[in-house]
């Protein structure tokens, strides 16, 4: 194939992939891998000859920008916070893995030479590569599962965070590991001095003069300069890092360390995130291209026993340090089966270790297939993780209804009172209205920090999530006046829904909502009233433009009052563009549509033809000679008028069409 059809081959079958992940609701990496191992050499063949080999050198630079993101995300106060899950749990994780990893290589390499050839260095750089765990898998389902701020979810997020510090000196380690016996202590002294002794310069001075460069470059005003400079600095820094004999990923983390402690971060983030994402992905193909799908099947026990020596080897490391450093049985249990797989990061060492030539060609393909078959499985790992839990340890029975007790036990004696579910910082505020008006509530929050710290105030706030009926009824739901969903998550906020119609139907419900996007959905699923902030706040603004421009306050209070009670119908639907966001249904949105009225309407009522052409309602009228009227069903058309129109796409599709004609 020429160059342009390959590299056109490649995108169109990374769309495919995840647009079928997507569709599957399974994470972008795993369309990528099968995408990789689909169009492989020994698959369908279409990734041969020196073109490919082209688009792999490309894709190693997925791998830089991928570094230089973490780095960015670096940042010592998130660190402090949470210093206990990740300079305890995460880096007993990491080290006792490659301990066990290690060991167990050593001793098959004893037990079975002819079978598992294996050095130490390529044992020490096997473990490195399976002590780390999938950030981008696990994070995304605790993230649709609302689990990031639970116990086991502060666990998991601190040892991902360790992993991430920790494949800084594996990147230095590996290629030392690669060098002669003999050299092997001078070649890892001289990268230990060269990495301790470049970060050291970079970091000491190298932060004023990145803020002073890039404000000098920001006040320019041009994007296309930012950009330009922004690939400039990482892609130098990741070629000084490799001057210095060190790896082109070392360079770009501390580029991204850099820019973090500046006030570009965000910026910046935005601006490379395209570039990431592209090269991470074909980054990912290429891994799925090493694997020769049959040697997989020719040797499928030993993939086989490879896959189950990985997740329990890493199951059992991780439930183990967690239980020790002071976790539940049951949430230890849960950290480990969401760690238990192998991740990304584990794949560039991996492939970095190949390079080296610290692994046996006839052993890379079954550990490459191990790895990508355990993060193929991770999602339906985690989906059972609860099951999994609750048939193994026999406590977590007893936890579960001793956690309902507690809540059952400070909602016993409350009747009448506001059920707030999301003690954030919309249901703190209504708790300090409700208090100041000496009017009972309970909070129910997920995150075990903010519901300690509420609770030592004073605050009636318990631990539980307002999407389970066993903590909603706890709460005290039948007799409670009012229930309150405060937190921004449509479909958690739906299943609430249901669970409270199912056992309290009467109860009247408030949900917050970031936009009108759902308001027909949680309406038709049970909520009393829906509060969007985005018309709230346009409400409000609208109200203090009109008092600044001289209009009376009570007037301002009465006109914004009214467009509450027409509950925010002029607001509701808007002008669709091309920025629009591409994940929402267009089929559930309301739109906004302008038209003009024909001749042939003349002498026609307005409220005929809005019943004519059907689901359409008028949201402002102007007149022919350019003044403003009241879109008043019973006033008569005279053809010329301009009519702002809100409804479903369809419904404006279908009155554009008879407007028309």
């Amino acid at each position: 194939m020429e160059p342009l059809e390959l590299t056109l081959l490649y995108l169109a079958a990374a769309v495919l992939g995840v647009a079928a992940c997507r569709w599957a609701r399974l994470p972008a990496i795993l369309g990528y891998l099968v995408v990789g191992v689909l169009i492989e050499p020994h698959t369908l063949g279409w990734a041969v000859g020196q073109d490919a080999e082209g688009i792999k050198h490309l894709a190693e630079y997925g791998v830089v920008f991928l570094m230089f993101v973490i780095g960015l995300e670096f940042n010592l106060p998130k660190l402090h916070a949470m210093r206990q899950h990740v300079f305890g749990l995460g880096l007993a994780q990491v080290l006792g893995t490659m301990a066990v990893v290690t060991g167990g290589a050593l001793l098959l390499a004893w037990l079975l030479p002819q079978h598992w050839p294996m050095s130490w260095q390529g044992a020490l750089a096997l473990g490195g590569a399976l002590a780390m765990s999938s950030t981008a898998i696990v994070v995304k389902m605790m993230s649709d599962r609302l689990e990031l701020e639970s116990e086991h979810g502060q666990r998991v997020i601190g040892v991902l965070l360790l992993q991430d510090l920790a494949v800084v000196p594996l990147l230095v380690l590996i290629p030392a590991l690669g060098s002669s016996p003999e050299n092997l202590l001078a070649e890892l002294t001289v990268a230990g001095l060269k990495a301790v002794g470049l970060i050291t310069i970079l970091l000491w001075g190298g932060q004023r003069v990145m803020r002073w460069w890039l404000t000098l470059v920001a006040r320019r005003r041009s994007q296309e300069l930012f950009v330009l400079n922004l690939l400039l600095m990482t892609l130098g820094l990741a070629w000084l890092t490799e001057q210095a004999g060190l790896s082109l990923g070392l360079g770009a983390f501390i580029c991204g360390m850099l820019i973090a402690e500046t006030e570009f971060k965000y910026q910046v983030e935005a601006e490379i995130r395209p570039f990431h994402d592209v090269l991470l992905g074909l980054f990912f193909i290429t891994i799925g291209m090493l694997l020769d799908w049959r040697l997989v099947l020719l040797q499928w026990p030993v993939v086989l026993i490879l896959l189950a020596l990985i997740l329990l080897l890493k199951l059992a490391v991780v439930t183990g340090m967690a239980a020790l450093l002071g976790a539940s049985a049951g949430t230890a249990l849960r950290t480990g089966l969401y760690l238990a797989q192998a991740g990304e990061f584990g794949f560039v060492l991996l492939t970095l270790s190949n390079r080296q030539g610290l692994l046996a060609p006839e052993l890379f393909n079954p550990i490459l297939a191990a790895m990508v078959v355990s993060m193929l499985a991770t999602p339906f790992i985690i989906l059972g993780s609860n099951r999994i839990v609750l048939r193994l340890v026999a406590s977590e029975w007893m936890l579960q209804s001793l956690h309902v007790t507690r809540i059952a036990r400070q909602s016993m004696d409350a009747a009448g009172h506001v059920l707030i579910c999301g003690y954030g910082r919309s249901g703190q505020a209504m708790a300090r209205l409700l208090r100041q008006q000496k009017i009972p509530f309970i909070a129910l929050d997920i995150d075990p920090d903010r519901v300690r710290l509420a609770a030592a105030a004073g605050d009636s706030v318990v631990f539980g999530d307002a999407a389970t009926t066993a903590a909603l009824v706890a709460a005290g739901l039948g007799r409670a006046s009012t229930v309150a969903l405060t937190y921004l998550d449509p479909p958690s906020v739906l299943k609430a829904l249901a669970a409270i119609r199912a056992h309290a139907p009467k109860v009247p419900v408030i949900v917050r909502t970031q936009t009108d996007r759902d308001l027909d959905k949680l309406r038709a699923a049970g909520a009393t009233e829906v509060v969007p902030e985005g018309l709230e706040g346009a409400l409000i603004l609208a109200g203090h433009a009109l008092a600044l421009s001289g209009t009376p306050v009570r007037r301002v209070a009465r006109l914004v009052q009214e467009q509450r009670e027409q509950r925010y119908g002029m607001l509701r639907g808007f002008f669709p563009g091309a920025t629009d966001d591409a994940s929402a249904d267009p089929m559930e949105e309301m739109r906004l549509g302008v038209f003009t009225v024909p001749a042939s309407m003349a002498g026609q009522a307005l409220g005929d033809m809005l019943v004519q052409l059907g689901e359409l309602r008028a949201i402002s009228l102007r007149l022919p000679t350019g003044t403003p009227a009241t879109p008043e069903n019973e006033i008569v058309l005279q053809g010329g008028e301009v009519l702002l129109l809100s409804g479903r796409p369809e419904a404006l599709a279908r009155a554009e069409q008879a407007l028309a004609t």
